[in-house]
């Protein structure tokens, strides 16, 4: 078994939550995994962007090839298409579709989907509307992870027990918040 995952978004957007979430899920599977993150400019709204690896096997490194990715998972559909030659052939974007409008020369939101969905596979979701459809609109990111959950080979309990770890700090009603915020998004992925 072998996953290749690069998570993308803006720097506030909680993509080193999902890849928290991944990680613990992969620890608790006795799964190897290696990540490389950057962090550019995340503070400010900048891209942020991390290459997540999961194996049954030891990884050597911890950068994926272009080409190699199996899935892009990203929580702003531009984000996705930055990382769009790294995705193999019958990868899978896994896209919020709600923008972050963080630059003066946004590209127009309808020819960004509509580039996105050039490829073979892909689910975009507004995952914001979700979140806040379920009264958590900061869980917009895990949202997105849930509808990625299928194409990540680790039970989906698994996800369940590393949100508990992650949020234990923060108490019961953010636990549960993020955990029915993935089970709504894993939902949008098992009606596609």
């Amino acid at each position: 078994m072998k996953t290749d995952i690069i998570l993308a978004g803006v720097g506030g957007q909680g993509i080193l939550s999902i890849a928290a979430t991944i990680g613990m899920g992969a620890l608790a599977n006795n799964l190897h995994l290696k990540q490389a993150e950057v962090h550019g400019m995340s503070q400010r709204g900048g891209a942020v962007q991390s290459h997540f690896r999961l194996s049954s096997d030891p990884i050597a490194s911890d950068l994926i090839p272009r080409g190699g990715c199996d899935i892009v998972l990203s929580v702003e559909p531009m984000e996705s298409l930055r990382y769009i030659d790294f995705l193999k052939k019958d990868g899978w974007i896994i896209t919020n579709s709600t923008p972050f409008v963080n630059i003066p020369n946004y590209p127009d939101v309808d020819e960004v989907i509509a580039k996105i969905k050039e490829r073979k596979n892909v689910i975009i979701l507004d995952a914001d509307k979700i979140a806040k459809e379920i009264g958590s609109p900061r869980s917009s990111n895990i949202v997105a992870l849930g509808a990625a959950t299928p194409f990540i080979d680790i039970p989906f309990e698994s996800f369940e027990e590393a949100i508990k770890l992650i949020f234990k700090k923060k108490g019961e009603k953010i636990i549960n918040a993020n955990i029915e915020a993935l089970r709504a998004g894993r939902a949008v992925a098992d009606a596609r």
